[in-house]
């Protein structure tokens, strides 16, 4: 049987594997938790409109990297559209990382895992945040937006899938284009009739019978038309060697120069027109005669204008209808004394020749 000293000998050891079992073991959590009460910590804050199940003791990660914990949630006052105050504990060994302008952005691990506070710095340049400092959050859809956008969508596919089954029972009684198109036998028959005589023509057509198969079939063709290319191709060539009126056309020289010398001439004419040369020239140019000219022409106006006034002798001539009464009645008197002439000349072609 043991002693009382053995037993508390082995009472001690028993005690002490306890206490360094418990002491390995803190040590080894608070390892595991980045450094624990050995790290320097400072403490931030960011307000957002709902916690939306956020705990305390949530994780805080930078950029999806554990830096801290969430150290408390409450409601307070002087924040009306971002009422929840969250208190976050980070790790200041992250402060290079930490901007006064990064973001607090309320995160779900998946759909239905816990909440936590994602901090996003990609895009800040801003200071380095100090202990106490305030991050600014940023909205992002829930899981709760994410169902009642997902329920829309169902909703209108329901709608969508209700109204399909409308058409395609419409479509199935025989009704409408497509109705028809699908279960009337009568278009099933027509096409069948067409395809027949489509294949009947191009029987035809391979036999060379018509137009069409005279025209694949027939070797005729094929040695008129290599016949009529072959003289087109003499035409070219003789073209390219100047014969014909269109070959000196397009070879001939002396074209192009008499075309040359005919603009030639026509650039000196309108150039001694322009210095005010022979008599087109002072007609463009002379100012007297223009002078003259306008002056004529006014004058012809003046005239035109007293004769349509009825002025002068060729303005009575014009406008007096006595004169054109008085011509009518001599014409007519005229016309009259030769019809009398004709008729009894003797009366007056007769000549009397008296003798003293």
């Amino acid at each position: 049987m043991p002693s009382q000293k053995q037993l508390k000998w082995s009472q001690l050891k028993v005690g002490l594997t306890v206490v360094f079992s418990a002491l390995l073991l803190a040590v080894l959590i608070i390892l595991m938790s980045g450094g624990g009460m050995f790290t320097s910590k400072i403490t931030i804050y960011s307000y957002v409109p709902d916690a939306s199940g956020l705990r305390q003791g949530a994780p805080v990660r930078l950029s999806g990297v554990d830096i801290g914990n969430v150290k408390g949630i409450r409601v307070v006052q002087g924040h009306a559209l971002n009422p929840v105050e969250i208190t976050m504990k980070v790790n200041e060994k992250f402060h290079f990382f930490l901007r006064k302008d990064s973001l607090t952005i309320l995160s779900t691990a998946g759909v239905l895992g816990e909440s936590f506070i994602n901090i996003d710095s990609s895009h800040a340049s801003g200071p380095e945040a100090k202990d106490g400092d305030v991050l600014q959050s940023k909205d992002q859809p829930g899981y709760d937006d994410v169902i009642r956008a997902a329920n829309s969508s169902l909703q209108n596919m329901d709608v969508l899938l209700k109204r399909m089954d409308r058409i395609i029972a419409f479509v199935e009684s025989g009704q409408g284009s497509i109705g028809k198109l699908i279960y009337d036998p009568a278009l099933y028959n027509k096409v069948n009739g067409t395809v027949a005589e489509f294949q009947t023509l191009v029987d035809d057509i391979a036999k060379g019978n018509g137009s069409l198969g005279k025209l694949i079939e027939d070797d005729e063709l094929y040695n008129k038309a290599n016949a009529t290319i072959d003289k087109v191709n003499q035409m070219i060539d003789q073209v390219n060697a100047g014969n014909g009126t269109v070959g000196k056309l397009l070879k001939d020289p002396a074209l192009y120069d008499n075309a040359n010398r005919t603009v030639s001439n026509i650039k000196q004419l309108t150039d001694d027109i322009n210095a005010g040369k022979g008599a087109i020239g002072k007609l463009a140019k002379d100012q007297e005669f223009a002078n003259k000219l306008q002056n004529t022409m006014d004058r012809l106006n003046d005239m035109v204008n007293r004769l349509d006034a009825g002025e002068g002798s060729a303005g009575r001539f014009l406008r007096d209808p006595a004169l054109y009464n008085n011509t009518n009645k001599l014409l007519t008197d005229t016309q009259e004394l030769i019809k009398a002439i004709r008729q009894n000349p003797k009366k007056y072609l007769t000549i009397h020749l008296k003798l003293f």
